[in-house]
């Protein structure tokens, strides 16, 4: 009985290890030319947005707490220790990911781009528009510096097929068949 335990045990190591390995070699990824990174925003407790919701009015939205506001600190930090190069931010319109981007990046080079907008509640036809938009944008470009993206759980899924908790990135590379290659995920 103790031979399978250290099986699973060995196995759980190497696992992890192969975790570890991947998220390190996903922020020398963002050192590439033509990077991109697909940030979910960061902590704003609660899911989708209350019935009272107004695009422009922060007040009706799910918001950060000081939780998200320090993890999107840490995550410009992050950027700035690695001497990684951003060269644009383009951000949903919503107020967390507005606000995650210009605590991370500051506030000079947050650009909206609405083909990262939530479509949580969206029909599929809508969703699948937009994420066509999205993924058109993303293929585009080429640098100079990294493209940060940082916009919603449903968006990252919808172009990469993987989640992302809040605050994390999740790194991709166009593939030569017009997809997005997954390299890995970075977290603050």
């Amino acid at each position: 009985m103790n031979h399978p335990i250290r099986l699973v045990t060995a196995f759980l190591g190497l696992a992890l290890t192969a975790l570890s390995a991947t998220a390190a070699d996903a922020w020398s990824d963002l050192t590439q030319p033509g990077a991109i990174v697909l940030f979910r925003h960061a902590t704003a407790p609660g899911i989708g947005d209350p019935a009272e919701f107004k695009l422009n009015v922060c007040t009706t939205q799910r918001n950060l707490n000081d939780q998200g506001r320090a993890e999107a600190r840490q995550l410009g930090q992050q950027f700035r220790n690695r001497k990684i190069t951003v060269g644009a931010v383009l951000t949903s319109q919503w107020c967390r990911t507005r606000d995650t981007a210009r605590l991370a990046f500051g506030s000079d080079v947050v650009k909206d781009e609405p083909a990262f907008n939530s479509f949580f509640r969206a029909s599929a036809g809508i969703s699948d528009a937009q994420t066509a938009q999205a993924r058109a944008i993303l293929l585009r470009w080429r640098g100079p510096g990294t493209l940060v993206v940082v916009t919603h759980q449903v968006n990252i899924s919808a172009l990469t097929g993987v989640g992302a908790s809040s605050a994390e990135g999740v790194v991709v590379r166009p593939a030569a068949d017009g997809s997005l290659k997954v390299l890995g995920s970075v977290t603050p």
